[in-house]
């Protein structure tokens, strides 16, 4: 191997979302990983679905749209 072009690999622990941890080695430049999302909570795995508000946000955005219209009529 040549000198001085490949990336440090080290030992790299893993703590994984329910708390356990396992080590590994990897290029990641710390020396720990904390994932916020692994197969045992991700639904694609656990088969549940996690359900999004897309209707608080469509009113929060149709809020704001009526708001900057508001202001252009009031300037007008």
């Amino acid at each position: 191997m040549k000198k001085g072009i490949h990336p440090h690999y080290h030992p790299v622990e893993v703590v994984m979302t329910d708390g356990t941890t396992f080590v590994t080695r990897s290029c990641y430049k710390h020396d720990r990983i904390v994932l916020e999302i692994d197969s045992k909570s991700h639904p694609f795995y656990t088969g549940k679905q996690v359900l999004v508000d897309t209707a608080g946000r469509v009113d929060r955005f149709n809020k704001r749209i009526q708001k900057t219209q508001k202001i252009k009529e009031a300037s007008k």
